[in-house]
């Protein structure tokens, strides 16, 4: 046996790995309902203001509620320059051009095809760990990833024809691959790794925060958001529970799992997002949502109790 070889697990160690999947696989589940049911709510927000300015007053909510919750627990703050280096281009990535662009792309799409394709966005992360992070998936996590797939378009397929555009759909894309870099970029810096998930997160709104206001400042949208409690409500759940604490929750997956794993949120969001749109605004939910979950929720499984391995 070669030294430094790993050993067989024992029995005690098998059942904390287990232990540390199921968990792994609740969190990420918790985070796609979190992240589905904004379909709708960004949909009912949008009737009060438009893309652009959502996106702003999002992080405008989100943030504070992070900066009040670290400083209740009397978090440490970043003190290194490479720790503040690794906040930005994770802000960049996915709190600010990702959470614009997709919020855009709802505005021009169906949540069922928007749906369909955020899901795409394991495919960029694995794409990119692989070049990396020099992450493999095996076997059974190719295959969670082609099933999980198959299951977001079978879900999406009652949308299509429904007036969507390719810009829509460029768009999203742009968001997908934006959350993918980001998700590789939290375990490629080190210097990330050294901040809590939720210090990491408040202040990555928070620069993003900053960034979009400027946005939305340089093109003048403000005159278009009609101001209400039609508008502050979801604002409230987009901010809070979908914004800021599913990316506490993301940034703590990214911890316990490979980024590939990490991904496996996209699979689960389209079921949410159909299910949540069934409830709340009445949109189908048959036979195919059913089939197409079914699928969703194999691939996931799949991809999260995939072991990890590098190139």
């Amino acid at each position: 046996m070669k030294i430094g070889s790993s050993q067989p697990k024992t029995k005690e160690q098998k059942q904390l790995s287990r232990k540390a999947e199921f968990v792994t696989l609740s969190l990420i589940v918790a985070i796609a309902a979190l992240i589905g049911l904004n379909y709708s709510v960004m949909k009912a927000a949008l009737e009060h203001t438009t893309a652009l300015p959502l996106a702003a007053l999002r992080t405008t909510v989100g943030a504070p509620f992070l900066l009040a919750v670290v400083l209740f627990r009397k978090e440490k703050f970043p003190r290194k320059r490479e720790q503040w280096v690794a906040i930005w281009w994770i802000s960049l990535s996915i709190t600010t051009v990702s959470s614009l662009f997709l919020v855009i792309g709802v505005s021009y799409l169906s949540a069922g095809v928007s749906a369909m394709l955020v899901s795409t966005m394991p495919l960029f992360t694995a794409l990119i760990a692989v070049t990396l992070l020099k992450e493999r998936p095996g076997t059974l996590g190719i295959s969670g990833v082609g099933i999980g797939l198959v299951g977001a378009v079978v879900l999406a397929v009652p949308a299509l024809g429904t007036g969507n555009t390719t810009l829509g759909v460029c768009i999203i894309l742009i968001s997908s691959i934006s959350w993918a870099l980001g998700a590789v970029l939290n375990k490629k810096q080190p210097a990330a790794l050294e901040i809590s998930p939720i210090m990491l997160v408040a202040m990555q709104i928070l620069m993003s925060c900053i960034c979009l206001h400027l946005v939305v400042a340089f093109f003048g949208e403000w005159e278009e958001t009609t101001w209400g409690w039609g508008l502050y409500w979801p604002l409230l759940y987009a901010g809070i529970p979908s914004l800021a604490v599913s990316f506490v929750l993301f940034a703590t997956v990214l911890r316990r799992a490979p980024a590939i794993q990490g991904a496996a949120v996209a699979y689960l969001t389209p079921l949410f997002g159909v299910f949540f749109g069934w409830v709340i605004r009445g949109e189908r939910f048959g036979i195919i949502e059913v089939l197409g979950g079914a699928l969703v929720i194999f691939g996931v499984v799949a991809v999260s109790f995939d072991g990890r391995r590098r190139l």
